[in-house]
């Protein structure tokens, strides 16, 4: 029995030597592609960090497994967040590029033209408005000229009578209405006669002219007062007697 077992030892150990012997060495390399592959690993796990075992394995320590596993899964997830986010950019961009495909600055060009276009438009309008209402009430002063004004004494009222005079065609002069009326009243619009026979009869001469109530009343000139003392309307009236019974004023010397 004692002699099985030790021939069997040397058996196995024999097996152990032909084993180790038939790793070849670097010179036999190319014979043993098994053993080439073997020693290329082995040499590349130990150029990345890892150490060799007697195996040929490479060993990396512990700690460092999680840290590169951690490391490699937030760079996976960053990866896929910003796939996401360019995704969900491109699909809201491409509604608004089919929609209006012009780029954005030449979009924001085209608006700003046409809301420069309609201010300067409504500008335009409101100039032209302005002007043909300034047309307009320029016309409208044309048509209506000033209306002159007068003193409001003997001069100014002659002249207004004779403004008057001439618009209804009755003939007169500064000069004989004047004359006349220092005569007559001395320039008093208040004057009356109370002693002649018309005044007897009971209709005395009034105002700048001496003028009695019918006659006053018969050549009153439209568009001056029903006052037979208003100095105005006093003149036109004796004036437009005197022109259809003497000619005009200018022909009266004396009571007329």
């Amino acid at each position: 029995m004692a002699h099985k077992v030790s021939a069997a030892g040397i058996a196995a150990t024999g097996v152990v030597a032909l084993t180790f012997a038939a790793i070849p060495s670097d010179a036999h390399a190319e014979q043993n592609p098994a053993a080439s592959s073997l020693k290329t690993v082995t040499e590349n796990q130990a150029a990345f960090g890892g150490t060799v075992l007697p195996s040929g394995l490479p060993r990396q320590a512990a700690a460092d497994l999680p840290r590169t596993a951690a490391v490699e899964a937030e760079q996976q997830a960053a990866e896929e967040q910003r796939a996401a986010a360019a995704k969900a950019l491109q699909a809201r961009q491409a509604p608004q590029a089919a929609a209006d495909p012009k780029p954005v600055k030449e979009r924001a060009a085209t608006k700003g033209a046409k809301k420069n276009a309609t201010n300067g438009a409504a500008k335009g309008a409101a100039k032209a408005a302005k002007e043909r209402s300034g047309k307009t009430a320029s016309r409208s002063a044309a048509r209506q000229p000033v209306q002159p004004t007068y003193a409001n004494n003997l001069d100014g009222w002659i002249k207004e009578s004779l403004a008057i005079l001439k618009k209804q065609g009755i003939p007169a002069s500064y000069e004989g209405i004047h004359r006349n009326i220092m005569r007559e009243s001395s320039g008093n619009p208040r004057a009356i006669n109370d002693w002649d026979v018309n005044a007897v009869a009971g209709i005395p001469s009034k105002g700048l002219l001496q003028v009695i109530p019918p006659t006053f009343k018969a050549f009153h000139v439209e568009g001056t007062s029903w006052d037979i003392y208003d100095p105005v309307a006093n003149i036109t009236a004796a004036c437009n007697y005197a022109a259809q019974k003497y000619g005009s004023m200018d022909n009266v010397d004396s009571a007329y």
